[in-house]
């Protein structure tokens, strides 16, 4: 027994999702060719880092374009759930990606500073700010977008990581054309870094939870048996699981034992009911799929259980 549920805007959101990402895409691959070429003319570690950084970024927008571009395909009777996982998995390498440029940045950052390069200020200036320029903008195309679902959060993320990283660059073109202090942009270096491992890491978290098919952040799976054993007519809950398919889809299913006079008085599909309402509207979190088996009470004592 099971509980259906429409998604009447996921078209709507998801052709918005794939133009935004396919903008920000186009003007991260541009700012990555810029980059390339202005850390070979003015020798800088930070606007290399960046450039690195920023070609995890383009690849990352690459693979969240293709996530949505698989999100849309309808399901079929091979994939029920189509391709909506595809965003966690597209969310996952994205992290992985920025978390390695993280830590590469920062082992690169402190051997310059022990052997500081000769820089170019005027050039770094110039691609720090074109680099800053075309991240706005791809901000600004992504936001609206952002909190649809994770694999536009972690492209949002991409592009803010960015932006950041290109301040860090015209701080340091500014100090070295001011003072001469080359090791500003190792320091420049070290300073992205900081900024992408952590959110990285967190994302990373997050997806994995996701993927591990954990209880959704947020659910208190023993609030949710004990108000469902609160019910009229529930004896016991068990084989209770709740997990994620993508963001925004969270699921649950569980045995419900009941009295055997429920069957017989034809009030277990009011009871079903029932449970549905209870989990998709009671909590924090809205649960809209979820699938319940009613047993009768005499049926308990031959079944097997599993889960919580």
């Amino acid at each position: 027994m099971g509980h259906d549920h429409s998604h009447g805007h996921s078209h709507d959101h998801s052709d918005a999702n794939r133009a935004r990402l396919a903008w920000a895409f186009g003007i991260t691959a541009c700012i990555l060719v810029a980059e390339i070429i202005g850390a070979i003319v003015t020798s800088s570690l930070a606007l290399l880092v960046d450039a690195a950084h920023m070609l995890t970024d383009t690849l990352g927008l690459l693979l969240a374009l293709t996530a949505a571009n698989l999100i849309a395909r309808k399901p079929t009777t091979k994939r029920t759930w189509g391709f909506r996982r595809a965003e966690v998995l597209s969310a996952t390498v994205q992290s992985a990606l920025l978390l390695a440029v993280g830590i590469y940045a920062a082992v690169d950052a402190v051997r310059r500073l022990f052997a500081p390069a000769d820089i170019h200020p005027t050039g770094l200036l110039v691609f720090g700010v074109v680099g800053l320029f075309g991240n706005v903008i791809s901000m600004w195309i992504i936001s609206a977008g952002r909190k649809n679902n994770l694999n536009m959060r972690a492209a949002f993320l991409e592009v803010v990581n960015d932006a950041l990283g290109s301040v860090a660059v015209i701080i340091a073109a500014i100090v070295i054309a001011t003072t001469g202090w080359m090791r500003a942009d190792s320091i420049a270096a070290l300073v992205i870094s900081a900024l992408i491992v952590p959110r990285a890491m967190r994302l990373l978290s997050e997806t994995t939870h996701i993927l591990l098919e954990s209880t959704p952040r947020g659910l208190d799976l023993n609030a949710v048996r004990e108000h469902l054993e609160n019910q009229p007519g529930v004896i016991a809950v068990h084989d209770l699981h709740a997990s994620q398919i993508a963001s925004n889809l969270p699921v649950l299913t569980a045995h419900v034992v009941v009295e055997d006079s429920m069957f017989s008085a034809g009030v277990a599909g009011d009871l079903l009911k029932n449970l549905q309402n209870c989990v998709a509207d009671h909590f924090t979190i809205s649960i809209e799929h979820s699938t319940f088996q009613i047993e009768p009470s005499s049926h308990q004592s031959t079944e097997h259980q599993h889960g919580c």
